[in-house]
């Protein structure tokens, strides 16, 4: 049977690359539904069309109300959907972006279950952070103790320029609003930061939950790709946020964030980080799906096909 009353589902290879599309969107108090090949957004404000091809991840906030055609269009668009809390605070669920090959999956799992392989990873992203500097034979303690003295001194730095009191990082996942200026900026940028560092990482075919910094969580890997970029990002956003002193501090912070992750061209550097880190060569992503049989002396081989012994 045909689809009825609906457009064909998308050919992959005609869907932007991840990098090439926007960063986030934040929505709450709103109906999602289906338009065409865009996601129609309905609130008190009006209707608002957004092209779902051309979007990273949406973030759910309190207060939406999606139909399932819609979630039909978000998946063929490979767009990941994340379910928060108030401000995007809280994590709830997600859902699973649009891919079929598992390359850059299976060289992350291979990786990160060899401990030599695992560190020298590990290794690599702190790397990104100290340029000028050989952390080559450093052990894990004294990268983590280096990077909480820089992290603690941009804290400083960002504080004396904006004239913001700073004490330290707290926060509660169940009350935004407990925590100071500073704090509820971060908690609202770090969550955008992760949703689009989750994106990314399935996008890629990649899995969020194999970290190398951070592990045991089912979004570690994002939250080491995040961590990446708060010194420029969401960091700095948040004692600006806090100097400004807006009405809605988490919704000053993402639009703040989404014009710097534009101007900063984040995604597209995540994309070429993570193959970096994961040693990828290729240039762009295989989305031509490949299944293959493993077999321990000969690697792969081709599937759909018999391989039963003459005479069995």
């Amino acid at each position: 049977m045909g689809n009825k009353g609906g457009i064909e589902k998308p050919e992959i290879q005609a869907l932007p690359r991840v990098q090439d599309r926007m960063t986030f969107i934040y929505l709450e108090h709103c109906k999602i539904n289906r338009d065409k090949g865009a996601i129609s957004v309905k609130s008190q404000q009006g209707i608002t069309d957004i092209p779902a091809a051309a979007i990273s991840v949406l973030l759910l906030g309190p207060g939406t109300d999606v139909t399932h055609r819609a979630m039909e269009l978000i998946g063929d668009a490979g767009v990941t959907v994340i379910w928060v809390g108030e401000h995007g605070v809280r994590y709830y669920a997600h859902g699973r972006a649009l891919t079929n090959h598992s390359t850059l999956l299976v060289k992350q799992a291979q990786l990160v279950s060899n401990e030599k392989k695992h560190i020298q990873v590990a290794r690599m992203m702190y790397q990104m952070r100290f340029p000028k500097e050989d952390v080559s034979r450093l052990t894990m303690q004294q990268l983590r103790g280096r990077e909480g003295s820089r992290i603690r001194a941009l804290y400083r730095e960002q504080s004396k320029k904006w004239n913001v009191d700073w004490d330290r990082r707290e926060y509660s996942p169940e009350d935004f609003q407990s925590g100071d200026p500073v704090n509820q900026a971060l908690s609202a940028g770090n969550a955008c930061l992760y949703g689009l560092a989750h994106a990314v990482i399935c996008a890629l075919g990649c899995s969020p939950g194999l970290g190398f910094v951070h592990v045991g969580h089912e979004l570690s890997f994002a939250y080491d790709i995040a961590d990446l970029y708060k010194a420029e990002t969401t960091i700095p956003i948040a004692f600006e946020i806090a100097a400004e002193n807006p009405e809605d501090i988490g919704s000053a912070a993402r639009r703040r964030l989404r014009d710097e992750m534009r101007k900063g061209h984040i995604l597209d550097r995540m994309v070429r980080d993570i193959k970096k880190l994961l040693a990828d060569d290729g240039e762009e992503e295989d989305y031509e799906s490949a299944l293959y049989l493993w077999d321990n002396l000969e690697g792969v081989l081709e599937h759909g096909i018999s391989y039963a012994e003459d005479g069995g």
